[in-house]
């Protein structure tokens, strides 16, 4: 079959990707594969079972809409968070692809309200309170979709692509692309049965997301799409009671503090910040098992959680930074049997592991009930580990009280951005009529700018008709 132009990967980056041909009048048939379920049909059944049944694929981190959306589904509004992307088509035309994105996502039924403005003096203090720790605080206005409010918002987008023509393949495998002397002419794919189908297309869009990093990175090595060795996030979920976080959740909602602490002086960073949240468990299709962060509108917890990330970067020859760190997930859920493993922060410190015993005594109590209390560290990387103890220790300048002995610490939490894919302003990659957005390119990092990336992409593909 022939299509004008076939977008593999139904998350922010396609779905925005799709939305701005439509509304820019593009008439031309346009085919969405997806490797998980329509939006409708993601239902994780730990809510009813209590446990992860690693479901293939995760309905968490597959499916319309993608895995953002069903963490805690925030739209970070300043274009100096998301990834390089202003680096490749200018900051001033991120910032103004930001807010015409966020006025889309207004128009389908996001919150009105937006965190972190307003509050001056607070956020001076704070500040302040950073610079003297040695920490960076970004600021950045948070429009919160909320996890349960984003499934509504994301579905209310699928019918309208449907409605508009958009033709969508679920639970559709792509197997490789056709690529033949650098130009990209169409897919393989497989369906759930795993019947094989070859599909054409004038312009073949690849937005996987972190969920197909890894696969995208063995495409650019097979087909030698031009690429650089990307970074890996190592790091781990923090998670402290409410009390801890209330000014900094009242003020900023999410605080996004950066750092480059001794002695290796790699960066690290705070990310996905869910006052009132729930940690969460994903598993990927190789049953390695990651922890994330929900943040829903209405149901809350008497915690705050938060990842705290360290940027990997690799040089030659080392090319596979995205099989490091999923080893070191690996050990990780080694330790743990399969499950998310927890420890106290004093216990790291003090060198013992950390018993369920006193877990069931402690202040904080884990809001995921199923992770297993035992010792990160003989599995995290001494140089990562080094790095967050030492942050987290500046972090408790900023909110006094995060750096106390019964505050929870959560592993493997990870990041996988694909190998950079080499690209101009216009999106054009080392092969013909290949495009690769969203954060499986290695440009992007979350829900806004991967959808801005689909905008700017549509934006391309219409002004050369």
């Amino acid at each position: 079959m022939k299509y004008d132009t076939i977008i593999v990967g139904a998350g922010p980056a396609g779905i925005f990707t799709a939305l701005e041909l439509r509304n820019k009048g593009y008439e031309g048939s346009i085919l969405i594969i997806e490797k998980g379920s329509a939006i409708e049909n993601r239902k994780c059944p730990k809510s009813k079972t209590g446990h992860c049944a690693s479901c293939k694929p995760c309905h968490i981190t597959t499916g319309f809409s993608g895995a953002g959306a069903f963490s805690d589904g925030k739209l970070s509004l300043n274009y100096e968070v998301g990834g390089d992307l202003p680096d490749l088509i200018g900051e001033q035309y991120a910032q103004e692809l930001i807010d015409y994105a966020d006025q889309i996502y207004l128009s389908f039924g996001a919150d009105h309200k937006v965190e972190g403005v307003g509050h001056s003096e607070e956020i001076k203090d704070i500040r302040r309170r950073a610079i003297m720790a040695g920490l960076k605080l970004v600021d950045c206005p948070i429009r919160h979709l909320g996890t349960e409010k984003a499934q509504e918002l994301y579905y209310a987008i699928e019918q309208h692509l449907l409605e508009n023509g958009v033709e969508m393949r679920f639970r559709t495998e792509c197997l490789d692309l056709l690529i033949k002397n650098d130009v990209c002419t169409g897919v393989r794919i497989a369906d759930k049965k795993g019947n094989e189908e070859i599909l054409e297309a004038d312009h073949i869009i690849v937005g996987v997301g972190r969920r197909g990093a890894d696969w995208l990175a063995r495409v650019c090595i097979v087909h030698g799409i031009a690429h650089i060795a990307g970074t890996v996030d190592i790091g781990v979920r923090v998670e402290v009671r409410n009390e801890i976080m209330e000014t900094v959740n009242k003020v900023l909602y999410e605080s996004k503090l950066i750092g480059y602490p001794n002695p290796f002086k790699d960066k690290v960073r705070t990310f996905c910040q869910n006052p009132g949240g729930f940690v969460a468990q994903e598993n990927y299709d190789n049953d390695l098992a990651v922890v994330n962060g929900h943040s829903y509108k209405e149901r809350k917890s008497d915690n705050t959680n938060l990842a705290i990330l360290v940027s990997q970067n690799f040089t030659e020859p080392f090319h596979q930074p995205i099989t490091y760190a999923k080893k070191v997930g690996e050990l990780t859920n080694m330790l743990g049997a399969g499950s998310i493993l927890v420890q106290r922060f004093g216990d790291i410190l003090d060198g013992k592991r950390t018993w369920q015993k006193e877990l069931s005594r402690s202040n904080v109590k884990p809001s995921l009930p199923d992770a297993v209390a035992g010792d990160i560290t003989a599995a995290m990387p001494y140089r990562a580990m080094t790095g967050i103890i030492n942050f987290i220790k500046s972090l408790d300048e900023v909110v006094p009280g995060f750096a106390s002995k019964e505050t929870l610490l959560y592993s493997p939490e990870l990041k996988f951005y694909s190998n950079k894919v080499k690209m101009d302003k216009d999106l054009r990659t080392s092969v013909k009529n290949l495009y690769c957005l969203g954060d499986s390119s290695g440009w992007t990092r979350g829900l806004m700018m991967a959808s801005v990336m689909g905008i700017h992409m549509a934006r391309v593909l219409t002004a050369s008709k």
